[in-house]
């Protein structure tokens, strides 16, 4: 398929997932901005925590794909049916991921630590009661508890865990979440930012913030809040991991594995 995003007619849906919407376009605007930098920057691993219909790691693949079968691509959910909406999204744009039903990333930490070069997320983040936070449905799309917070809190040191080296995080975020505190928290961490998209809708303001660890150069030698990174990073046991070996995941067996349940989806080679 010849087109650089995932197409909506090909999306697929559910009363209980998340459809894409603005903060879905401009996750997806942001990465396309980007996709020159994306395809230097040559990942080898790339992940979307919240995947829902599978918009924006279907396009995240499909930007890739001048890189072939050196990347590879996981998508989590806590939603079941999102996770069955992402997998069809895939198939109808014929490209693949690894589809795990899980909270954040739930069972994957630490098999995938340090390894994971590029990090999508567009969180829950509209503020609510915390009691709406992480219920069942599409609820948990958006619920994000008091400042819409609650959920982006737990995603950033989880999303440290896993990023590897060169690692960049994409995260949407509203004014009301406090970007600039989201990103002092990450600075913490050793991060430094840039907001790389902002948009206004009618019911809100958003940002697409980008996060990489300070201490390498930048891609094309702008300085910004630090330096970007280049070079690919030695993921000496991905093979391995997608192998099969503790990672095998076939069409809609939900099977528990710790805190996630997987799909098996197995390899389309």
């Amino acid at each position: 398929m010849s087109s650089k995003i995932a197409q909506i007619p090909l999306v697929s849906g559910h009363p209980e997932v998340y459809e894409p919407c603005d903060d879905s376009f401009a996750l997806v605007d942001a990465l396309l901005a980007d996709r020159s930098s994306l395809l230097e920057h040559q990942p080898r691993l790339c992940m979307e925590i919240g995947c829902g219909s599978g918009y924006v790691i279907t396009s995240l693949a499909l930007m890739l794909s001048p890189l072939g079968s050196q990347v590879h691509f996981f998508a989590t959910d806590i939603n079941l049916h999102a996770a069955e909406a992402t997998r069809a999204t895939l198939e109808a744009h014929d490209v693949h991921s690894e589809i795990v039903a899980a909270d954040i990333a739930s069972g994957l930490q630490r098999r995938l630590a340090g390894m994971v070069d590029v990090v999508v997320v567009n969180p829950p983040y509209v503020p609510t009661p915390e009691e709406e936070v992480g219920c069942e449905g599409i609820t948990a799309s958006w619920a994000g508890g008091e400042d819409g917070r609650k959920v982006i809190d737990k995603i950033l040191p989880v999303a440290d865990k896993l990023l590897s080296d060169k690692g960049w995080l994409y995260m949407v975020a509203l004014t009301a979440n406090n970007p600039s505190d989201i990103c002092l928290v990450m600075r913490e961490k050793g991060y430094a930012s840039r907001i790389i998209l902002q948009r206004s809708t009618e019911e809100e303001s958003l940002h697409v913030i980008k996060f990489w660890r300070e201490s390498v150069a930048d891609v094309d030698g702008r300085q910004s809040v630090a330096s970007e990174v280049l070079g690919l990073g030695s993921h000496s046991c991905l093979s391995c991991l997608l192998s099969g070996k503790g990672m095998k995941v076939a069409a809609l067996d939900f099977r528990k594995w710790q805190n996630g349940s997987y799909f098996n989806l197995q390899h389309r080679h």
